[in-house]
């Protein structure tokens, strides 16, 4: 009776996790999985990679999201400030996924209406991975915003700093994986 009991409260506690895990905001991409590959890496700066932005889908955004928006930011850059390399707003509340490539604006792979700002490469658009050499492993860190405006009322010009004011005020979620480079 005791092991039944025990059995019983585990499996309970097992649905609880999975019932709330399987609600809960993520970001996933199909063609990187933690480590950056040559298909992301930036094209210059002594780096020569092909500077393809990843494939991101995200699931389960709160209620109430109007619009999403999406970063890429080097918290190891050797600035003081970090990096941005990848500013997009203004994305559709029905947008769930963006193709591999949709950094490039020239590409249009990204959703009508989108705002692809400037980032710290004095562009708009995804800059890839392509730290110092040898100056060790850099995280890049890939965050969709769930937010409860449709649009943040600024233009592909907007720095990356008003971008992440306006982002945080209007913040409903935010969801986030990490891939990692090194040279």
């Amino acid at each position: 009776m005791k092991k039944q009991i025990i059995f019983t409260c585990i499996a309970l506690l097992l649905i609880g996790h999975l019932a709330h895990a399987q609600g809960t905001f993520t970001l996933q991409s199909t063609n990187t999985g933690g480590q950056a590959t040559n298909i992301h890496v930036f094209d210059g700066f002594g780096c020569k990679g092909k500077n393809e932005s990843p494939q991101l889908s995200w699931k389960n955004a709160p209620a109430g999201t109007q619009s999403f928006a999406i970063t890429m930011y080097d918290p190891d850059a050797p600035t003081g400030s970090g990096w941005w390399h990848w500013v997009v707003f203004d994305l559709p509340a029905n947008t769930h996924t963006l193709p591999a490539n949709a950094g490039n604006p020239a590409l249009k792979l990204a959703p009508d209406g989108s705002i692809q700002s400037s980032t710290d490469f004095g562009k708009t658009g995804y800059g890839g991975p392509c730290p110092p050499k040898g100056h060790g492993v850099h995280q890049y860190i890939i965050t969709v915003y769930a937010l409860k405006t449709k649009k943040l009322g600024l233009d592909k010009k907007a720095s990356p700093a008003m971008v992440g004011y306006y982002l945080n005020a209007n913040l409903l979620q935010k969801a986030s994986l990490v891939m990692y480079y090194q040279r």
